[in-house]
């Protein structure tokens, strides 16, 4: 990596190639396609986008009463939860860039007896939150951090996206992953339905968002150092797609997104709903089978050799 005036340029974040061709532009944000690994990345970044520093200082954008009771509400995690289970039904649980807590809150409260948990970050006001909720928290960088113990699963749960060097954070986690242990990952996917409707209109292709996985690159980002258990497409919200097709290519602000997650919220919990969510659904199944989700979600197993 090299910095000038405040900006960084990077090689390719899973393969290390700096060899790359421009992609797709944004207002200021510049994507670039990796020669060798077809890798999706933005190049260059601010520094502040590279650093903890700017999550830490935006932290109390992230305690909204909107935005903290969806982050808590009995709906919000329901497919990560699923994916979870289904692969670690009980230990010790490390949740990277855990903010309000809001997983491993849920977590502990379906099943209370099978988890030990700990929530780590950077930003502190939402660590604050998570600890005033219950959820043990570690503050600090995650690459410099120590634990006392290693973990069954380590969760990055809409995490790498936001990442300047994510392979380090990678192999950081698997080494603090007991042997067998699982790590989950999930990132919006560059390949879904969204993107490939409206392009560069789509919210989450934004500053932020420094690396844009499809299931292709996760694999083979995740490969490097785990066995790849599987890795699926999930989630789907069409008023994200409709008013992003309407709003033109401009920048969704925090409130907007934060609003929006209010409204789909109460969709999940109305009863009234049932019928179109049963439709809806059916959809997201469809569009997983074919890798065109909003999400792309890895579960990847450390060796019992390492």
């Amino acid at each position: 990596m090299s910095e000038s005036h405040g900006w960084l340029n990077r090689n390719c974040p899973v393969c290390d190639e700096p060899s790359a061709t421009p992609f797709l532009r944004k207002l200021n944000l510049q994507l670039v396609r990796c020669d060798q690994c077809s890798m999706i990345y933005a190049n260059p970044v601010p520094v502040e986008m590279a650093t903890g520093n700017f999550y830490d200082r935006a932290g109390s954008e992230y305690l909204t009463p909107e935005k903290l009771e969806s982050d808590y509400a009995d709906v919000r995690f329901e497919r990560e939860l699923r994916l979870f289970r289904a692969h670690c039904q009980r230990g010790s649980v490390l949740d990277v860039g855990c903010s309000s807590g809001g997983f491993l809150y849920q977590l502990k409260q379906r099943f209370p007896d099978d988890y030990k948990i700990l929530g780590t970050d950077v930003s502190t006001e939402p660590l604050a939150h998570a600890a005033k909720m219950g959820v043990p928290v570690a503050r600090g960088e995650f690459l410099t951090q120590s634990f006392e113990a290693q973990f069954d699963a380590v969760t990055f749960w809409a995490v790498m996206e936001h990442l300047s060097d994510p392979k380090a954070f990678l192999r950081k986690a698997v080494s603090v992953l007991k042997p067998g242990g699982c790590c989950f990952i999930l990132t919006p996917n560059l390949n879904s339905l969204a993107v490939r409707l409206i392009g560069a209109k789509y919210r989450y292709i934004f500053p932020e968002h420094l690396n844009y996985f499809t299931a292709q690159t996760m694999r083979k980002f995740a490969e490097t150092e785990l066995a790849v258990a599987q890795i699926k497409s999930t989630h789907f919200n069409p008023l994200v797609i409709w008013q992003d097709f309407r709003g033109g290519e401009r920048e969704v602000s925090r409130a907007d997104r934060v609003k929006l997650l209010k409204q789909t919220t109460g969709y999940k919990r109305s009863r009234w709903m049932y019928p179109v969510k049963i439709t809806y659904r059916v959809g997201e199944s469809v569009l997983g089978k074919f890798l065109l989700a909003d999400n792309v979600a890895m579960v990847g197993r450390k060796g019992l050799n390492r």
